[in-house]
């Protein structure tokens, strides 16, 4: 049996995962959280095989989450879950650690289908995705501009994206002001965007929020 746990901040999406987990015969979900705080506690209490993870938990970024989890608990298989199409995101969460990445809209069997490859030792990702990640090691990566950023710094413009001063995301990530508006400054230049206006345009034209 597949000890899997949930993690999303919502409960309709925990309780229809856990319907679609229901209609297996080899995979239970023995545990779920709604917070990152509540996951961590979750899995420092009990074992997994699994963990599905919602790319956005709360307000804590999936990315950064992902790393701590992998930092506490290496053995930990994690399955990223997202809104977010997986040429966005997929290959951030795989180099963070995760062993696979679904979009929420895709359908049921494919969720089964990559919680049971991982279970095995395997990864997982859409065949396009796959595709295209091929592509990338022949030709070398055509990067978009927010491709450039570290993880760190594409955290930091998604919040800036969404409207959010650099003070108030100090604030939220517990760092320094002048921290934060460093890699305000060195987001501009990777993404040769003028101001926060020109981010929050092209967050909002790149679907990254």
């Amino acid at each position: 049996m597949i000890r899997i746990a949930i993690a999303d901040d919502h409960a309709i999406v925990r309780k229809g995962l856990r319907q679609i987990i229901a209609d297996t015969n080899d995979i239970a979900v023995t545990g779920e959280a709604a917070t990152a705080g509540e996951l961590l506690t979750l899995l420092r209490a009990h074992s997994f095989d699994l963990l599905v993870l919602d790319l956005t938990l709360g307000d804590r970024d999936g990315i950064e989450l992902l790393k701590q989890i992998k930092s506490e608990f290496p053995r930990l298989h994690v399955l990223m879950l997202s809104m977010h199409a997986e040429d966005l995101f997929a290959v951030r969460a795989l180099r963070a650690g995760a062993c696979g990445y679904v979009q929420k809209e895709g359908a049921p069997e494919e969720l089964v289908d990559a919680i049971r490859r991982i279970a095995a030792g395997r990864r997982y990702v859409s065949a396009a995705m796959a595709e295209r990640i091929t592509d990338e090691l022949v030709r070398g990566p055509e990067l978009l501009p927010h491709e450039r950023l570290s993880d760190r710094e594409f955290e930091i413009f998604r919040l800036l994206g969404s409207g959010r001063s650099v003070t108030d995301i100090a604030h939220g990530l517990n760092l320094s002001v002048k921290t934060v508006s460093t890699h305000r400054t060195r987001i501009l230049k990777k993404t040769a965007l003028r101001d926060n206006a020109g981010i929050v345009d092209y967050v909002h034209a790149h679907r990254l929020r």
